[in-house]
């Protein structure tokens, strides 16, 4: 199939590999002429991945708006979360009537609270049935590395589901299809705030029970809040929701971990941001969730406390201490 991708960072330049090697034929997108330029005469993507020394030769790239998208059986947008809305814009009245449109985002718009499927479908005047979504533990440097992943592809039609699923499996990649969009897309927005606050805690000096702990109640708070909007409760328990959850707060491959790492090193957000060239998901995203949770009348604790970190400088034991208090309650 021709597949164009919009954004060209390592998540999107990753995938663009994946769809390349499952024998499609990849258009990059990119803002920046050096990196198209890197990837139309060196097949390689050095500013954002270079981990891999080659990309496939039926990948190439251009930042031309219209030539990337006109011939698009699948627009796939990996762009950052919070400038996605303004950024697919510009590409709305150029992308094929009858393309599948794909998003690897995963975050809560801040100002709306809408998810990415709700910007994407309102920025581009889309029908939920031409959305599609992927999400899943598939750290990007591991997938350049082509080791064995798995993702979710979701959309409310399963056969367009399937469609982006075997355009993207190979013989180390794999996806699953559902159709709970709503449920994909909150597991792959709120796990980025657990791994904010588990990444505080180890960067703290804490270990395995303090990690696992934070982990699982917010695992239970993630589901709480996706039910609530009309989510699958099974959805949480597969790869989109603990399986993305175990390999986002286990590895300093997330930047959404390693953010809360130098936090609860001491840095403050100024300082883990510098540390990081440039702010987590996670960290837009927490505020979203705070608002989500009032609205949809569900306790989001693990979330205002990391709220409360950002925006007040609480320490590690603050957070915990905030977080789980001295009341008993049920599990």
């Amino acid at each position: 199939m021709r597949i164009t991708v919009l954004g060209a960072g390592a998540w999107g330049t990753a995938f663009g590999q994946v769809l390349a090697d499952a024998g499609n034929e990849v258009t990059m997108w990119a803002r920046e002429s050096d990196i198209v330029d890197d990837i139309v005469k060196r097949h390689h993507n050095s500013a954002r991945l270079p981990v891999v020394d080659r990309l496939p030769d039926s990948m190439t790239a251009t930042g031309d708006r219209a030539q990337a998208v006109a011939q698009a059986q699948i627009v796939v947008v990996a762009i950052a979360a919070q400038f996605a809305r303004e950024a697919l814009a510009d590409f709305k009245d150029l992308i094929p009537a009858d393309a599948l449109v794909v998003s690897l985002m995963k975050g809560i718009e801040r100002r709306s609270m809408d998810r990415m499927d709700q910007v994407v479908c309102q920025a581009l005047d889309l029908p939920e049935e031409r959305f599609a979504a992927v999400s899943g533990p598939n750290l990007s440097k591991e997938v350049a590395l082509r080791q064995p992943s798995a993702t979710v592809v979701a959309c409310k039609d399963l056969a367009r589901a399937r469609t982006m699923a075997a355009a993207c499996t190979t013989d180390y990649f794999k996806a699953f299809v559902t159709a709970d969009v709503v449920g994909l897309e909150m597991c792959g927005s709120f796990k980025n705030v657990v791994a904010l606050a588990v990444g505080m805690v180890r960067g703290a000096g804490y270990g395995e029970n303090t990690a696992s702990m934070v982990e699982t109640r917010g695992l239970a708070e993630l589901t709480a809040l996706g039910q609530a909007a009309g989510a699958d409760f099974k959805t949480f328990a597969g790869l989109a929701g603990v399986g993305d959850l175990i390999a986002t707060c286990g590895s300093s491959l997330s930047r959404n971990y390693s953010f809360g790492s130098n936090l609860g090193k001491g840095m403050s957000v100024e300082e883990a941001t510098q540390a990081s060239s440039g702010v987590a998901e996670g960290v837009p995203t927490t505020e979203a969730v705070v608002a989500l949770g009032r609205q949809l009348g569900i306790h989001t604790p693990l979330a205002y406390a990391m709220s409360r970190v950002l925006s007040e400088g609480l320490t590690c034991d603050q957070m915990l201490s905030q977080l789980f208090g001295r009341e008993i309650s049920e599990e």
